[in-house]
């Protein structure tokens, strides 16, 4: 059996690391709200839901799983951008504790949804699995043994600014504002420095001196007073050069603190040192504990019914549902290593395959990290 490629602790739920208010406990069962998405976005959360499926036959866990509506640019083109239906859907499954699996969609969905329930943090695991580091589009060397914890707020910045089109003299003009209160900016550096804390101590808070000198005199303010708080070591780095940062010198990384906008792009940049976009995933958090999981792609229109897409982001991100939001520590790990064992055996999506692999859809890739769970589900081996 493989080592599975851990994306949390055991011991420790970066979730649990945001402060604020109580979290409150999950009632049984446990409750689980799944947003299908468009594009691909049913397709791999049909995969990712193939695992959970295994997993409850093979384990204690039992879920009650409730199905929401639509969301993305069709949902949005008959109702809104943050429909009603939907907004009341969460709501029902926080107020149980629950948490939300959510596919991939386009439009302002996950913007609106975020501010809606005030998840403000964001936070994306950049691990990379032994099992593909070979076959990176960067050297081996560079990307091995790469763990890096992204950490980006969500509920300010430009993506939640306000906008407008006027016209003028030289046709349209497109209009945003946009604004960072200190308490919005401390609340989320106070959070990634509490990570960082519990890993090697290394916070690099993203800024931008000359393009954004106002934002970047406050993030820089904020950045340090948490990390001095925290007692972790506290670097910045313009946005410019970070992204070569992440790139050129990943393995030196720890913990990454970064404004909205910034760190979507970093985000995106990091999906580079995994090997795949498909392999990128996340967690939106509140302080209160409402978390909506998700993949960092979207929805792949134009791979939507070709059963080409690959659903492990979409699995990744259900084994951190499990870990941060249900505690299931055990039960997250058994996915993770089912999915490595799978690469293991030479099973590959095609923006994963190389010479010699064993090529399969987003379909059959479930089947088998299901079937491989199945498998382990009674090997005491694997640590959590």
């Amino acid at each position: 059996m493989r080592k599975s490629p851990s994306h949390g602790s055991a011991a420790i739920r970066w979730s649990a690391l945001l402060g604020g208010e109580p979290r409150r406990a999950p009632a049984a069962p446990l409750a689980l709200g799944v947003v299908h998405g468009e594009g691909i976005g049913p397709e791999v959360i049909g995969a990712a839901l193939k695992v959970l499926s295994a997993l409850e036959v093979s384990s204690d866990v039992r879920l009650e799983i409730r199905t929401g509506g639509a969301i993305g640019r069709q949902a949005e083109s008959r109702q809104g951008r943050l429909t009603a239906d939907i907004e009341v859907f969460c709501d029902a499954v926080f107020a149980r504790g629950g948490a939300i699996l959510a596919g991939p969609a386009e439009g302002r969905f996950v913007y609106d949804l975020r501010r809606r329930f005030d998840l403000f943090c964001k936070i994306v695991p950049l691990r990379v699995c032994d099992e593909l580091a070979a076959l990176n589009r960067l050297k081996e060397e560079f990307v091995k043994g790469v763990d890096i914890v992204l950490v980006r707020e969500n509920s300010s910045g430009l993506y939640q600014g306000e906008w407008s089109i006027e016209d003028s003299e030289q046709g349209r003009r497109a209009i945003h504002s946009f604004s960072y209160a200190e308490s919005e900016v401390l609340r989320i550096v106070d959070s990634a420095a509490r990570i960082a804390a519990t890993r090697q101590g290394k916070l690099l808070v993203i800024v931008k001196d000359g393009g954004a000198p106002a934002v970047t005199e406050i993030w820089r303010d904020c950045g340090g007073t948490a990390a001095r708080a925290a007692g972790v070591e506290c670097s910045f780095a313009n946005v410019d050069l970070a992204a070569y940062l992440l790139i050129q010198h990943a393995r030196n990384l720890d913990v990454i603190v970064a404004p909205n906008l910034f760190g979507d792009v970093l985000a995106d940049l990091g999906a580079v040192l995994l090997g795949s976009r498909g392999l990128s995933f996340s967690g939106n958090f509140s302080a209160a504990g409402a978390a909506v999981y998700q993949t960092n792609h979207g929805a792949a229109l134009d791979l939507a019914g070709t059963d080409r897409a690959n659903p492990v982001g979409q699995i990744f991100s259900l084994a951190m549902l499990l870990r941060e939001s249900f505690g299931l520590a055990r039960e997250a790990t058994l996915i993770e290593a089912a999915v490595a064992q799978v690469w293991c055996e030479g099973w590959r999506t095609p923006d994963i395959a190389a010479s010699g692999h064993r090529l399969v859809g987003c379909s059959e890739m479930g089947d088998l990290i299901a079937e491989t769970l199945m498998r382990f589900s009674t090997d005491h081996r694997i640590a959590v």
